[in-house]
């Protein structure tokens, strides 16, 4: 029998044994990726905390305030979601020198969201989230300074797990970074120098049906 041909039918053999052994393979990761069910809807409800991640503006300071998240969310597949999220948070604000307070801002973030599920251990289904949207910033102030913060580009990165009590609801924590940097008007002009960005620390329940 020629060498070529021998080597031909030995590939074959190699690539028909190479198939045979990594269908099963395929069917098992496919039942163990992927960490929600397709075609449900997620709600979920989370509170928490939130620091600014750098100094407001020069001479200001912050306090971390608190926050408040909705999300609502639909599975295209076993691990990619889509939805919406609105999140609420207030910071106290004053000036450093001298040691006066200005009042609060309050910002409401109007955020479309897609969601990442890769894997589910158990009862645990970690993902990872990204939002693009808009931050409506207002100011109530506690002086005669009249402080306007624009409206800015909202973009959030947020990490976090779910704890499954049951088929219908889980625990929920999640940390996360929203970028919410814009310009200020009012008393003494327009300030460019007033970036809002902060972190979240979340924790709460979601509901699955």
């Amino acid at each position: 029998m020629p060498r070529q041909t021998c080597t031909t039918r030995l590939v074959g053999l190699l690539l028909a044994l190479t198939a045979m052994l990594c269908t099963p393979l395929q069917a098992s990761w496919g039942e163990e990726f992927g960490g929600t069910e397709p075609g449900k809807w997620v709600l979920g409800t989370r509170v928490g905390f939130s620091p600014l991640t750098q100094q407001l503006s020069d001479n200001r300071s912050t306090s971390i305030g608190p926050l408040v998240n909705f999300q609502g969310l639909y599975s295209i597949n076993r691990w990619l979601l889509v939805g919406l999220m609105v999140e609420w948070e207030r910071h106290d604000v004053s000036l450093e020198r001298p040691d006066v307070d200005l009042g609060h801002q309050d910002t409401v973030s109007v955020l479309p969201t897609i969601e990442l599920r890769p894997v589910k251990f158990d009862r645990i289904s970690p993902y990872v989230n990204m939002s693009f949207g808009v931050n409506i910033n207002s100011f109530g102030e506690d002086t005669a300074v009249r402080i306007s913060p624009s409206n800015t580009f909202a973009w959030r990165l947020g990490w976090g797990a779910d704890y499954r009590l049951n088929q219908q609801f889980a625990l929920n924590v999640e940390w996360a970074y929203k970028r919410n940097d814009g310009h200020t008007t009012g008393t003494g002009g327009r300030n460019d120098d007033w970036n809002a960005s902060s972190f979240a620390f979340l924790f709460g329940g979601k509901m699955f049906f």
